[in-house]
């Protein structure tokens, strides 16, 4: 039982305000089925939907000390409190259910309404309703004003707003049109380091024909000279040798000469 449960004060104190309002909500609404006029059951459900409200505002006072107390308490003793809250949250669902059916049957349509999801704590209504038909014309009048001051200053923060965003916009324009031009600017350049990277291995391979074309040429030449060499030795060893051709422009290799001399009393052939 609920009443079993291992609590604080300060919880008990909760608790027991939240079932004291929830018997006050059965009473009430056991009251309700004997009233017939229309208004008094408006003002009664009036009367049970701020005990309501109440209830709502103990739930989650309650459900605030259980996450405070939640590190003192065993894990056993957590999951008891959050079942017990969970309850608490049925048990106010029902009779907002209960609410809104007697409102349905009666057609009274001047009550604000008042909702809370299945194990939901947060507010989905404005707590504090003021009836029209309570209200004098004046009170209505000024009402009135009040809210369309308000709509008008609301107004007044959209336009800021908007003026903002204008402005925002037009300085992420004006960036994204200098992004836009840097971004041309350094395709251009790219273009161009392409264009070079491009001519220069052009001329690399230019010149590394021209090198190996010079290579060939000095080759052929060191095979000319070479060859004249080998035929210059020749001729000098074997110079009677009819075989090897005189090089052209160079002069044949002088013949040995022979000292001639005449004895005394010889004459000269």
């Amino acid at each position: 039982m609920a009443t079993n449960l291992p609590m604080s004060p300060q919880l008990e104190q909760i608790h027991g305000e939240i079932r004291d309002h929830f018997r006050a909500l059965a009473n009430g609404f056991q009251k309700l089925d004997k009233v017939k006029d229309s208004n008094r059951q408006s003002k009664q459900l009036e009367d049970l939907t701020g005990k309501m409200r109440e209830c709502k505002r103990l739930i989650k006072e309650f459900d605030r000390e259980i996450k405070d107390e939640e590190g003192k308490n065993p894990p056993e003793v957590n999951k008891q409190l959050n079942d017990e809250k969970q309850s608490l949250i049925k048990e106010l669902n029902s009779y907002v259910g209960l609410r809104k059916t007697y409102m349905n049957t009666i057609g009274n349509k001047k009550l604000e309404l008042f909702d809370m999801g299945a194990g939901s704590s947060e507010p989905t209504a404005e707590d504090n309703v003021q009836l029209a038909s309570t209200m004098s014309n004046q009170e209505l009048i000024d009402a009135g004003k009040k809210r369309m001051d308000e709509t008008d200053q609301a107004i007044e923060r959209s336009k800021q707003v908007v003026h903002q965003t204008i402005e925002v916009g037009s300085q992420t324009a004006t960036t994204l049109k200098g992004q836009t031009d840097q971004m041309g600017r350094i395709v251009n350049d790219l273009d161009s380091i392409q264009f070079s990277i491009k001519k220069a291995s052009q001329l690399v391979k230019e010149i590394g024909r021209q090198v190996a074309t010079d290579k060939c040429i000095m080759l052929f030449l060191f095979l000319i000279v070479c060859g004249v060499v080998a035929i210059i030795v020749v001729k000098i060893v074997h110079p009677n040798n009819k075989n090897i051709r005189d090089i052209p422009g160079l002069a044949p290799p002088v013949p040995s000469r022979r000292l001639l001399y005449v004895r005394t009393g010889q004459p000269i052939d």
